[in-house]
Parts: C-alpha cells; sequence; structure tokens
C-alpha cells in the first residue's frame, strides 16, 4: 500500500510542477558582456498623423507657417494661438502632406528628423524663413499588445526606438503563464500584407536579430499561453494531463485504501 501511495505522490509532484527552463529572460547572456545595439528611427507612413511645429523670430511669420490649433466647445469653435498647441498633418494615401507657403511635401519614409531638417531647409532655399527651428512630433502612432501579459492595451509611440522589450515592459510584462519562448509581433508590410516574426525572449541574441527588435507603428504583439495556461483553460480543468485530475486520483485511491485496510 505505501508503494502505491509513494506512486502517486510522485506522480502528482510531477503532474503539478512545471518547467522553469522557459520562465527566465535571456538565458544565454553571461556576467559581465557588452551588447551594441543600433539605434533606430521610425520611418512615417501613410495615415500617420504627426504634429510639425515651426519657429522663427517673425511671431507673425511664426503664426503663418503652423497650422491653428482649433479647439469646439458647445457648438462654437475658436482658433487658438500657436502657443497653445498645433494641429496635425495627415500623410494621404500617397505619402503627402500640404504645408504652409510650400505646398506638397512628400514625406513618406521619411524619419521625423528628416522631415524636420527637410522643412528647414525649404523654408531657407524658397526665402520664407532662414532661421526656422522646426520640431516633428508624433501623434497617432499606436501598438498594441495582447495575450498573456498583465496590462493587454494599446499604447502610443511617443519617441524613436521603442524595442519589444520597451513594449512588453510597458504592458506589464508577461504572466506566468506567458510563453517567453513564442512571442509573435504581426506586422503590416507593403501591399498590405501582414508579416508574423516569432521571438524567444529566453534568448537575447535571438531577440536583438530579429526585424522586430525595434517596434513600428501598428505592430500587434501577442503572447501565446503556455500548456500550464491552456490546461487550466478546459471546462473544469480536469484532463488527464492536469494536476487536479491527479489530485482527484490520488483522493479517489487513498479513500479507497483507507476503507480495504480497516
Amino acid at each position: 500500500m505505501r508503494k502505491i501511495l509513494t506512486i502517486f505522490g510522485l506522480l502528482l509532484m510531477l503532474a503539478s510542477c512545471s518547467s522553469t527552463k522557459d520562465i527566465a529572460y535571456f538565458q544565454d547572456v553571461e556576467h559581465g558582456a557588452t551588447i551594441n545595439v543600433a539605434h533606430k528611427q521610425l520611418t512615417l507612413l501613410p495615415e500617420d498623423k504627426i504634429s510639425i511645429l515651426v519657429n522663427t523670430r517673425n511671431q507673425e511669420l511664426t503664426n503663418s507657417l503652423n497650422l491653428p490649433y482649433v479647439t469646439r466647445q458647445l457648438g462654437t469653435s475658436t482658433n487658438a494661438s500657436t502657443s497653445q498647441g498645433v494641429a496635425g498633418y495627415t500623410i494621404d494615401k500617397d505619402g503627402f502632406i500640404n504645408f504652409p507657403q510650400i505646398g506638397k511635401l512628400h514625406i513618406a519614409g521619411m524619419t521625423r528628423s528628416e522631415v524636420a531638417e527637410h522643412i528647414k531647409n525649404l523654408l531657407n532655399e524658397k526665402g520664407i524663413a532662414k532661421d526656422a527651428i522646426v520640431t516633428v512630433e508624433y501623434s497617432n502612432l499606436r501598438y498594441s499588445v495582447l495575450g498573456e501579459v498583465k496590462s493587454p492595451n494599446t499604447y502610443a509611440i511617443d519617441r524613436d526606438a521603442i524595442t519589444i522589450l520597451d513594449a512588453i515592459s510597458k504592458a506589464g510584462d508577461l504572466t506566468i503563464q506567458g510563453e517567453r519562448t513564442n512571442v509573435q509581433v504581426i506586422r503590416r508590410e507593403n501591399n498590405n500584407e501582414e508579416k508574423v516574426y516569432t521571438l524567444n525572449l529566453c534568448s537575447l541574441q535571438d531577440v536583438q536579430q530579429s526585424p522586430a527588435y525595434y517596434i513600428q507603428q501598428n505592430d500587434v504583439i501577442y503572447v501565446k499561453p503556455n500548456k500550464m495556461r491552456e490546461r487550466q483553460s478546459t471546462v473544469n480543468g480536469n484532463n488527464i494531463r492536469s494536476s487536479a485530475f491527479w489530485i482527484s486520483i490520488a483522493s479517489l485511491l487513498t479513500s479507497v485504501i483507507n476503507l480495504l485496510t480497516r
């Protein structure tokens, strides 16, 4: 009888314990290792919205180079000064925006620093403003994090070079039930095709070498549930692979053995 109980006790322990080998991040990193990562800026795409702020020494000229920031309240419209905000530019499907006193500009495929430099040079070349300071900021760029993370949501991109690690950290990190070796990044490529990149967070080398290491606008990060989580998602959790199943069997056998040995 003791042997039977011992065997089922061992089975119960094996069923209850989950492997820890796929839990820790960056298992291939040695202490003191030096890691070189190239900085990467986002390139703008059609339908992206950006704000462009131009400052010059001439306030009247500055006002003419900035779109008015319009606020609406109770059916009325009020034009605010540039110091209160600047309306955004939405890049059209062909990659253009209309900029005051310059006209149509093709900016799709540029980084925001390239857009700022391009506008500054055009203002200088056309004799409109020789001392312009141009600032470009993102307005509607987003990425989404779904699945086994603590705070799944859609998050704003407010700076360049946001990595997959930044994005996961923003979402509160993976839950213990998240599959770290198979994190997926779904990205819209050219011609509206979507491509799926898979990253193994247990390997820093794998993460850094992935094209999805830096997040792009409209990326969807999906963390799949691990086997333990999948077993918990059954109707009552009691299938042959679950710890609850073995607990039930062990309890039943213990009761039967106690009755037979009385």
